[in-house]
């Protein structure tokens, strides 16, 4: 049995509290579903900015009546520090995703991305420590590496920021530092790569690039690629996240806590490979693509490649990943293709 294995069967046996900052989101509404699925408690909190009634509604309809029940919903925003307070309250873990993602959105408005991504951390931050907490997991970014020219990318080598959104993912780990280093306080970070799923819209802030390309292709419109497609990316399924985020909240290795980790699968697709296993996966569920493909010029603040090193969550966590990006789009094609954007 594998370490994930473990860790769910133990939480079935010994339910916990859990808090889920950006429930309503595509990573949030992913953790929320496995968790009710173990008979967990969860409390969630989102501001609908970036997250969807409708998420929340689906998962209604995927989980018992009496796994529902166990899940409580505050509409707050993590940028008032009395919601986050409130959301805290006798929770065992917390899952704190909410955030303003997206590159090209902080380079459009910086100041709100601060304030929800380092106003709003440090928020949490207070509000757990406070509450006594076990475990802080936290979405860091792969966006953190910045122009650092090595790959695969390892957590310890990191370069200068390319955009105000990898600034404030940057300084989420220095917070989160200091108050191990301050407080004693235990988190861990995940410097998610790339991840694509069901729940993802097409204006995702995580790996917007397939669910866009795949509605595109849906409506026979142009996709577009930024530079001459060789960019690649380490595409990270799902349901990759989710068993990070509970190795990371669970682990009872010391040595595994208060790190950050990459979370992704080690493996690089080009965005010409990725078009093309896009095209694939419309054939096998019986659709005939039809799309043009166009080359423009190659976007300010993006990296042009990343490519995760996981020796370090494999050896601390138990970290296994279950999805390369061609079994993940196996799995999600029909979920995306049924989406009507």
């Amino acid at each position: 049995m594998n370490r994930y294995k473990e860790v769910k069967q133990q939480l079935r046996n010994n339910p916990k509290i859990w808090l889920i900052t950006g429930v309503a989101g595509f990573i949030g509404s992913n953790l929320l579903e496995t968790l009710l699925k173990l008979n967990q408690n969860v409390v969630g909190l989102d501001n609908f900015d970036t997250g969807f009634q409708e998420n929340l509604e689906k998962i209604s309809e995927l989980v018992t009546s009496d796994q529902w029940s166990k899940f409580k919903f505050i509409e707050g925003d993590i940028r008032k520090f009395e919601d986050c307070q409130k959301a805290c309250k006798n929770v065992d873990y917390v899952l704190h995703q909410a955030a303003l993602g997206s590159v090209l959105r902080s380079i459009e408005d910086p100041i709100k991305t601060n304030m929800a991504n380092i106003d709003g951390f440090l928020n949490m931050l207070v509000a757990a420590r406070d509450s006594n907490v076990k475990r802080f997991v936290y979405a860091a970014s792969s966006s953190t590496y910045g122009d650092h020219p090595d790959l695969p990318k390892e957590e310890n080598k990191i370069g200068n920021p390319l955009s105000p959104y990898s600034l404030t993912k940057l300084v989420n780990e220095l917070y989160a530092q200091v108050f191990t280093r301050t407080y004693g306080f235990k988190s861990i970070g995940l410097r998610y790569f790339n991840v694509f799923g069901q729940r993802q819209t097409t204006n995702g802030a995580y790996a917007a690039v397939i669910p866009k390309w795949i509605d595109a292709i849906k409506k026979g419109q142009t996709v577009y690629i930024n530079g001459n497609g060789t960019t690649s990316r380490d595409f990270c399924y799902i349901h990759n996240a989710v068993q990070m985020n509970l190795l990371a909240a669970t682990t009872e290795n010391e040595k595994a806590i208060n790190q950050v980790y990459n979370c992704g699968v080690g493996d690089r697709t080009s965005l010409n490979e990725l078009y093309e296993l896009l095209l694939d996966g419309f054939t096998k569920n019986g659709r005939q693509p039809t799309s043009d493909l166009v080359y423009r010029d190659f976007r300010k603040g993006d990296v042009m490649h990343s490519l995760a090193d996981i020796t370090k969550a494999k050896n601390l966590l138990g970290y296994s990943p279950q999805y390369r990006v061609g079994e993940g789009l196996t799995e999600a094609m029909l979920w995306y293709l049924e989406q009507n954007s």
